[in-house]
Order: structure tokens, then sequence, then C-alpha cells
């Protein structure tokens, strides 16, 4: 399954350290990530691939949202079928 991982919050070092090295703990694939600065705030996306066998997209999305918080950024997940569905409308 690809799933979306989208991360905002007043930039500061060791953001993406945080997030990739949980992502990899669980064993999830980064195929694509964008980052950039605005002003004082990060924000990142990236497009994953996880296998549901191992973590479902709740447990994935529980597991970054705690990595987020201990962070002090937002870290969200979404299925990738969630944005074809919204342009197929």
């Amino acid at each position: 399954m690809i799933a979306i991982v989208t991360v905002t919050g007043l930039d500061h070092t060791g953001i993406v350290a945080a997030v990739s090295t949980r992502l990899c703990e669980l064993g999830i694939n980064i195929l694509n990530i964008t980052q950039t600065i605005m002003g004082d705030y990060f924000t990142m996306i990236m497009q994953c691939e996880l296998d549901e066998s191992r973590h479902g997209i709740g447990e994935v999305a529980d597991e970054l949202r705690r990595t987020g918080e201990s962070t002090q950024v937002d870290v969200r997940v979404q299925s990738e079928a969630i944005f074809h569905t919204m342009h197929e409308l």
C-alpha cells in the first residue's frame, strides 16, 4: 500500500532523522520525499510503501503521531487512494 506522510511544525534539528528512523524501524520504505522551509516552518511530504500485513495504516499513523509529539511536529498519514478518489469525483 502507498501512504502519504505529511510533517509540519516549527523548524529545528532532527525532524527528518526522527521520522525516517521510525519509518525504518517499522519496515516502511520511503519512495519519494520533498521538504521545504517556509519562514520558521518546516514542511515535508513523503510517499511511502508499507506492508499492511505487517502494520496497518492506523497503527503506522499512531506510531508516527507519537514520534511527531516527541519531536514537536505534526505528523499525519493518509492512504494514497484517498487522493486518487478525490480527483475522480
